[in-house]
């Protein structure tokens, strides 16, 4: 308890060495067909990665990683969209390519364990975009949370989790980023394996005690919500709440 309050005290700080800088550049808005092709071939409908699928397909995936490294957005010239897409599906793809790294694995934090926020697998930073040099906390807690402020990010980034949101099978444009991250925070929601949600009572992810501040943004007023408006089910304003335990095997 006194560790878990600590954490969570000690967030705002962890994020902030996450930030990262606007970088110019001279790059256009670019489309993700080459990812969604990859996705639609290796990840099924219910988000489990065929990792050794990637492997396999290394010239196409590596392509692609190359057009986002050669593209880096440019927050004066691209609009909000634009960027957030790119970032999202940046951050998938990185995620998919650090696992194929060290494929076979049994979860992303055997690649590396360590302090959080410091020295764990998502501080390594092998991500190379134009002159940057990120690692996966970067984007999404010094690019992703802090500039685009809209708690839907959390059920379209993917960890390599079983817990995790579902990997979609397809990339994120902008021209439809908003349906598009409306339909992964409605589909996390009514994941009976996730979220156990009635009127009286909610088991949800720990992804709401983690990021809890981020649902008082984007216009909603806190995790109950955010939830009443995804979720299918009227809850109770007293609903009672409790968080489930969260399963980092990796999602294959």
């Amino acid at each position: 308890m006194k560790y878990t309050l600590f954490f969570l005290l000690a967030l705002p700080f962890l994020f902030s060495s996450c930030e990262v800088k606007d970088l110019r550049s001279d790059a256009k808005p670019i489309k993700h067909d080459a990812w969604t092709a990859l996705l639609q071939k290796h990840v099924d409908k219910e988000g489990q990665v065929n990792y050794s699928g990637f492997i396999e397909d290394s010239l196409a995936f590596n392509a692609y990683l190359s057009l986002l490294e050669k593209n880096h957005p440019d927050p004066k010239s691209w609009t909000k969209d634009e960027q957030l897409a790119y970032w999202i599906n940046a951050y998938n793809a990185y995620t998919v390519k650090l696992i194929t790294k060290h494929y076979p694995v049994q979860s992303i934090k055997d690649i590396k364990r360590g302090i959080v926020f410091v020295s764990t697998v998502w501080d390594i930073n092998f991500i190379n975009i134009g002159t940057a040099n990120y690692s996966l906390n970067n984007i999404e807690h010094g690019i992703i949370r802090k500039k685009f402020s809209d708690p839907r990010i959390h059920f379209a980034v993917n960890c390599a989790s079983v817990s995790c949101p579902a990997l979609r099978n397809e990339a994120f444009e902008a021209n439809t980023l908003d349906q598009q991250m409306e339909e992964q925070s409605r589909r996390f929601l009514s994941d009976a394996a996730k979220n156990k949600i009635t009127p009286t009572e909610i088991k949800i992810s720990k992804i709401f005690t983690w990021f809890g501040g981020d649902f008082k943004k984007g216009g909603y007023k806190g995790v109950v919500d955010f939830i009443s408006k995804h979720s299918t089910v009227n809850l109770n304003p007293a609903v009672k709440k409790s968080y489930l335990d969260y399963d980092w095997g990796l999602n294959h």
